[in-house]
């Protein structure tokens, strides 16, 4: 499977710590998800996650203020963050994972450059908060890249604690 070897790795780093994750997506709408659930033994360090893909869902689900969600189009750090702590509180697991962003240009809301933001936080606190890019063309490519650094980034986080 893709990623596979990846999965395996972030699977490996939490449960020699005995911890678990559960991921919050957007833009990426359930593929890291699938991801880390293709791990073996998934159910070990992978509690869940949740897609959220409008304002009102990420409100409800993850406790986002909706005045900053209104405001960025539910695009921006802060989005960002306040889903990684309400996916880790949500899935009562160690760490949250959560991304949201844009895998196409709006032009009718000013967005022509794609790109998201990624947070990743351990028990409340911020390990990282980070906004990538992707080349990749059209919206399931992108979307599948954004995956992909999410991995990396996790891994990255994972490595460094």
């Amino acid at each position: 499977m893709l990623f596979e070897n990846k999965a395996n790795t972030i699977r490996a780093l939490l449960a020699a710590r005995h911890e678990t994750i559960a991921v919050a997506e957007s833009v990426t709408a359930g593929y890291v998800q699938a991801i880390l659930s293709s791990a073996e033994e998934a159910s070990f360090f992978f509690q869940g996650g949740i897609t959220t893909y409008n304002l009102g869902q990420k409100c409800k689900h993850l406790h986002i203020d909706p005045i900053e969600a209104e405001f960025s189009n539910c695009v921006s750090a802060k989005v960002a963050l306040q889903m990684s702590i309400g996916v880790q509180k949500l899935f009562m697991s160690d760490y949250g994972i959560a991304i949201t962003g844009y895998a196409a240009p709006l032009p009718e809301k000013g967005i022509h450059d794609i790109f998201a933001y990624v947070a990743a936080t351990y028990k409340g606190e911020v390990l990282t908060l980070e906004k990538i890019n992707s080349s990749a063309g059209a919206a399931p490519a992108v979307q599948v890249d954004y995956a992909e650094q999410v991995l990396r980034i996790l891994e990255g986080c994972l490595e460094r604690s």
